[in-house]
């Protein structure tokens, strides 16, 4: 119930009508340098943070909040009408969106994109209010909060360096050998005195 209170609260501070005209300058201005290609949300964010630097902390978190989500909509925007991704998350929708615009039906494929990325961003911001509060109440409870030894610390190396090593790899001998080379026992051991700062025995 106290997740729902907070949010509650975030809402009453959020629907405030200046808080909501910040949003939705920072949606326009950051639609607008969004659609420029090669300027992602960050690069975006990076040249608008000035902007922010006389409003009160909240006002500027809403704003940058509305700032990136509008880069990562007018990312898509030029994908769908001249197939240039305007940033990496973008470049799935030259194939269907560009499709769509040269078929004279440009505005239902910016319609779609906006209305994904709502539905999207909806789903992950839930996501991220309901599973962060019980993953971080208890620090030392478990591998997704802190790592709880070598073995977690193993796993972790494997997962990271199972997609890239397999991909960058042209033989199965080098997929392998890279795959399982940071989970030896030295690299793990070394690993995890660097980790939590102790000695290695």
């Amino acid at each position: 119930m106290e997740i729902f209170h907070n949010l509650l609260i975030g809402f009453q501070v959020a629907v405030h009508p200046i808080n909501v005209m910040y949003c939705f300058i920072g949606v326009i201005l950051g639609t607008l340098i969004g659609v420029l290609p090669g300027i992602g949300p960050v690069a975006t964010m990076s040249l608008l943070l000035p902007i922010t630097f006389s409003m009160s902390p909240t006002a500027s978190i809403i704003m940058m909040a509305g700032i990136y989500y509008g880069a990562m909509y007018g990312g898509s925007t030029t994908s769908i009408l001249v197939n240039i991704p305007g940033e990496a998350a973008s470049v799935v929708t030259c194939i269907d969106g560009y499709q769509m615009a040269r078929q004279g039906r440009a505005g239902p494929a910016l319609g779609i994109s906006a209305f994904g990325s709502f539905i999207a961003g909806t789903f992950s911001v839930m996501c991220i209010m309901l599973l962060a509060p019980p993953l971080t109440s208890n620090p030392t409870a478990g591998p997704v909060s802190t790592p709880s030894g070598p073995t977690v610390l193993r796993s972790f190396l494997l997962c990271g360096s199972s997609g890239p090593s397999r991909k960058a790899s042209t033989s199965r001998f080098e997929s392998i050998t890279n795959r399982f080379s940071p989970c030896s026992p030295a690299a793990t051991t070394f690993g995890s005195a660097a980790w939590f700062g102790s000695p290695v025995a």
